[in-house]
């Protein structure tokens, strides 16, 4: 089985615990960071900006992932990769010339992503997937931690994993929103590779507990 990863939302941390939050997923079994990073102009809200990437990144040698959801990304992609963000995803929809801007990251040196939001169908990334080291579903709306999960997402991720069979690329899965213990074992089934996992964790009683039980769950055989 290929590995899966777990990545660790740091939108549903503690900031006011940051460092706190940040020592708990180093001694976790959680693989990555991921980092969204909000404009207020393509989703409806603010995160975090580089002070804040640099803190984490700072404190940790697990990989950063960095989900930018802003409006010309391309003015930070080279930014990103000098604070030491290994892997980076940027949205079709926010982007005129995708082809341009996933060329920009990796010659940067960074894993190239693209993020798809709940209404893009998977097939718009047929002509870019061989330029793509992953493909991020979005399985609530962009924007905010803690929403309910969109039932839709199983379908498309079966539908992307076919696709990327077909053209025998080597591009990985991402999941991003409302995964829980319940729903990872049938996404892991689906064809995801890379599991986001904010409120989940960060609301547990045990998070460290939670992690584990994860990345249990997405390796056990529907």
């Amino acid at each position: 089985m290929a590995q899966r990863i777990i990545a660790a939302s740091m939108l549903s941390a503690d900031f006011a615990n940051l460092g706190r939050d940040v020592r708990m997923i180093n001694e976790s079994e959680c693989d990555w960071f991921h980092l969204d990073i909000m404009d207020g102009v393509f989703v409806p809200n603010i995160s975090y900006g580089f002070p804040v990437v640099k803190a984490i990144a700072d404190s940790t040698s697990k990989p950063l992932d960095a989900h930018l959801m802003i409006v010309n990304p391309d003015r930070y992609v080279e930014r990103f990769a000098e604070l030491g963000v290994s892997w980076i995803s940027i949205h079709y929809e926010a982007c005129t010339h995708l082809h341009r801007t996933l060329a920009l990251i990796r010659s940067c040196g960074m894993k190239a992503g693209v993020a798809l939001n709940p209404h893009t169908p998977v097939a718009v990334l047929k002509d870019i997937l061989c330029e793509c080291d992953y493909a991020l579903i979005m399985s609530v709306n962009p924007g905010f931690g803690g929403q309910k999960f969109i039932e839709r997402t199983y379908s498309k991720i079966v539908e992307l994993k076919q696709i990327i069979d077909s053209q025998g690329v080597d591009c990985k899965i991402q999941v991003d929103g409302g995964v829980t213990l319940s729903n990872i074992t049938p996404l892991s089934d689906a064809g995801c590779d890379i599991f986001v996992a904010g409120n989940t964790i960060f609301s547990a009683s045990d998070p460290v507990k939670m992690i584990s039980d994860l990345k249990k769950q997405m390796q056990r055989q529907a």
